[in-house]
């Protein structure tokens, strides 16, 4: 099914991260689009002024008469208004992973997936092709900074035959894609909402293995951990220098020798909430982070308390999906004790019900056992308590989630 040679689209769910990248580019191609979300957001914001209609709340009558193909996130549920209009009216409809695998199906496509580190590795990837002149298209789930665009953005156009895609594992969604170079960061039990154990989730990691041209190459821990540490980065943390191995060894395999990768990372700025430094104010460092597995957490937590010894780090976390807050609450704990002081605001919840037990309140309990940690409602009542706990050393700040606690930095910081 050819979905790119229409000219009129509608995005259900345009305000997620990866599925706006279509968005963008079918803009920059012309096309006339529209879509909606749940809710504002800084991605609906920038949409809005590339000339995108964008609806909040989903209704069928958002859907424009003259619409021909309709792309909808995975997040959404059989039942929602707009794709069963798009049903009704017998127009074209997938899914933003079966749009995604349309374009990389036609062009040479270097995926990168893993529980960890696929944003920042897809990142650096894009990058390094940039700057060797090789001129990729990418598409990365989150806003990729530099000093011309401050603030970032999630798709770069570019005239090659080269496509770096990051390639998300919920509900196989990266089966849809043809990569000729597949990067696997790392393998851990995640999104225990949809896949059954771990092994489970090995399974579909696998089967993306197996879809591999005969001509290409799969890069893992195994072949990236030789690569030599005598290079430095802008971004902090021992796991983003496991980030840039994978990223040199993948570039590797185009050609790239590993002295020159390592030159064109010494100036990647990394990505918009993948431990990015907001700004500071009163003495006080504020990062903004999308962290929100237990192993996502404590390398965050450690880089911050590697670079800042001298300093207190207080973490602030939202918690993504009571599901996963349940299945991993122990280990949940373990990695939110590295902070010195830790405010846990409400879960975030999509996709699933309110089971009506796991909190905020249950996690921070358990959190306090070991060092202070409070149950925040809103950030009228986190500045209260900051100014409660406040030592008088400057301190470091982390706002961290995959939801929308980035936005509570505004109130804080400048």
């Amino acid at each position: 099914m050819e979905i790119f040679n229409k000219n009129t689209y509608h995005f259900i769910g345009i305000g997620g991260i990866g599925i706006s990248a279509i968005a963008r580019m079918l803009v920059l191609k012309g096309k006339k689009v529209s879509g909606s979300d749940a809710s504002q957001s800084e991605i609906t914001n920038d949409l809005e002024k590339l000339g995108i209609k964008i609806y909040i709340g989903q209704k069928a009558e958002n859907i424009p008469d003259d619409t021909e193909v309709v792309i909808y996130t995975v997040a959404i549920s059989e039942n929602n208004p707009e794709l069963l209009e798009a049903r009704k009216k017998g127009l074209i409809y997938v899914s933003y992973p079966e749009a995604l695998g349309e374009l990389s199906y036609d062009m040479f496509t270097i995926a990168i997936a893993g529980t960890h580190g696929k944003t920042t590795t897809t990142a650096m990837i894009g990058h390094i092709l940039k700057k060797a002149g090789l001129d990729p298209t990418i598409i990365v789930g989150s806003k990729m900074l530099s000093d011309s665009e401050k603030t970032g953005s999630n798709f770069l156009a570019g005239k090659s035959k080269y496509l770096v895609v990051e390639a998300c594992e919920y509900k196989r969604s990266f089966l849809n894609l043809y990569p000729q170079i597949l990067v696997i960061t790392n393998i851990e039990a995640d999104h225990l909402d949809y896949y059954k154990d771990l092994s489970d989730i090995q399974s579909a990691f696998k089967e993306l293995e197996q879809k591999v041209s005969e001509t290409g190459f799969v890069i893992k821990e195994e072949n990236y951990k030789e690569v030599k540490e005598d290079f430095e980065l802008l971004i902090p943390g021992s796991h983003n220098i496991e980030n840039a191995k994978a990223a040199i060894k993948a570039v590797e395999t185009l050609g790239i020798p590993n002295e020159k990768a390592k030159e064109y990372l010494k100036d990647f700025k990394g990505t918009w909430r993948r431990l990015e430094l907001v700004g500071e104010k009163d003495g006080n460092i504020f990062y903004s982070d999308y962290a929100h597995h237990p192993t996502e957490i404590r390398a965050s937590l450690t880089a911050l308390k590697e670079k800042y010894p001298d300093r207190k780090i207080v973490c602030v976390f939202e918690a993504h999906q009571q599901s996963r807050t349940r299945l991993l609450f122990s280990d949940f704990v373990e990695a939110l004790k590295l902070a010195d002081y830790v405010f846990i605001a409400p879960i975030f919840i999509t996709r699933e019900e309110d089971d009506g037990e796991t909190t905020n309140k249950k996690l921070a309990e358990a959190i306090n056992k070991f060092v202070p940690a409070f149950p925040v409602e809103d950030v009228g009542e986190l500045k209260k308590k900051l100014e409660e706990i406040t030592p008088p050393s400057p301190l470091c700040l982390v706002f961290m989630g995959a939801g929308d606690i980035y936005k509570w930095i505004s109130y804080l910081s400048p």
